[in-house]
């Protein structure tokens, strides 16, 4: 696994250094778009995309509306590398193959990683479009860290502890006030799919703690964790889980792309404060 990982990092990293300038050192800021929100690339001065398939090692996200590309370009000021399309373990793929293309930006240089995904609202004070910072998750999804651990990448029991950067967090805060982009707070609980949440699973997730609920996001966090990479995560509430609304995943991306443009000015705005 580990030499597949540099090899990958080290073909994008050749490629890199041909485009000339400050690519040579690779990207700072690592960006995985979720449901709905791939239009923040629009935002990326692109210098690059290469498709997943032309990649050595990377499985093709089959999920409608995730197009499938590594994007390279200028946001905030920063060089960033945005997944356009991420890989879920309901589509078949292990745990280590969904957080794979985390592992291949680390040695890529990325020293910050933002991820983004649409999820069900379970805090009863949430409502359909808000933008939810996440500040912790439960994961459900079977741990990427499982089985045998490979030291270059990171301790064999990592700490969990403030996964989501809380600098990261209070800077969202200031640069929201300023904006005046309203934001939740709370935690992500991050489950296998790929059905839609039942009432009494909803109301499982509140009684332990969680604010929201979607299908991805907690294996690429814990494996950020352990690479030692600070993380910000956001979701947008596509539905509220105890209404009577029924899921639907093209609701989902039409809710998603609402909220995309408070979305995306938060996130050009941290990384350009970074």
């Amino acid at each position: 696994m580990l030499e597949q990982i540099k090899e990958t990092a080290s073909s994008i990293l050749a490629e890199c250094r041909s485009w000339g300038g400050a690519w040579g050192e690779g990207p700072e800021v690592g960006i995985i778009l979720g449901t709905g929100l791939g239009g923040l690339v629009e935002h990326i001065e692109i210098t690059a995309a290469i498709e997943y398939k032309d990649i050595p090692g990377f499985p093709v996200s089959t999920v409608s509306g995730h197009k499938g590309r590594l994007i390279f370009g200028t946001l905030g000021g920063k060089r960033v590398v945005a997944m356009q399309g991420r890989f879920h373990f309901y589509e078949g793929w292990t745990p280590q193959q969904i957080v794979f293309p985390v592992r291949v930006m680390k040695f890529l240089g990325i020293r910050t990683l933002f991820v983004s995904n649409a999820s069900g609202g379970v805090n009863p004070d949430f409502h359909t479009g808000d933008i939810m910072v996440i500040t912790d998750h439960i994961n459900l999804i079977p741990n990427p860290l499982v089985g045998p651990n490979i030291e270059e990448l990171g301790p064999r029991f990592p700490d969990m502890h403030g996964c989501y950067d809380p600098g990261l967090i209070a800077l969202a805060k200031k640069i929201a006030t300023v904006e005046n982009i309203s934001l939740q707070f709370g935690v992500y609980v991050g489950g296998t799919g790929p059905t839609y949440e039942t009432q009494a699973e909803y109301k499982y997730f509140g009684a332990i703690g969680g604010d929201a609920a979607g299908m991805s996001t907690t294996p690429e966090v814990i494996a950020a964790r352990h690479l030692g990479i600070p993380v910000f995560g956001a979701s947008i509430i596509t539905n509220i889980g105890l209404s009577d609304e029924t899921g639907d995943h093209e609701d989902v991306q039409r809710q998603g792309a609402l909220a995309e443009k408070k979305m995306t000015k938060l996130f050009t705005k941290i990384i350009e404060n970074l």
